[in-house]
């Protein structure tokens, strides 16, 4: 079975992306390869890191990339975590078969402690469902 390729963007690539990478390979690895990266990328913000291992998600591997190191490279979704990288990707270069896009507020700019993990719990939410409704679309093949 091939594992379908998953791409989350952002700004920086320094906590949304980075957790939405993490996450989908926490809940559902085997079925896909996770990567991030960003229009602007910055390194990991640690309070990002801080959240997934709170929560018992591996963070080894995890780290910023700019958009350009996967330019031309195909992916079965492209989700797309905020307004900024919405504008620099209207459209995926390699190609992609889903694009989704969600705008996760930026948690460097809500200035509270739990930012991180409210953000995390957000991708979470939404990664549930969007991964409930690709178990559907498998099925139906």
């Amino acid at each position: 079975m091939t594992r379908k390729r998953v791409l989350f963007l952002c700004n920086a690539n320094s906590a949304r992306s980075l957790m939405g990478e993490a996450l989908l390979r926490h809940m559902a690895g085997n079925r896909f390869e996770a990567f991030s990266a960003g229009t602007e990328p910055d390194r990991p913000h640690e309070l990002a890191l801080a959240a997934l291992e709170k929560q018992g998600i591996s963070t080894q591997g995890l780290a910023s990339k700019p958009l350009e190191a996967f330019e031309g490279e195909h992916f079965d979704t492209v989700m797309i975590l905020c307004d900024k990288a919405q504008q620099a990707c209207r459209e995926w270069p390699g190609g992609c078969e889903e694009r989704l896009f969600w705008d996760i507020r930026d948690p460097r700019l809500i200035g509270r402690p739990d930012a991180y993990e409210q953000a995390l719990q957000e991708i979470r939410r939404r990664l549930v469902l969007w991964l409930e409704v690709a178990s559907r679309g498998d099925l139906a093949r």
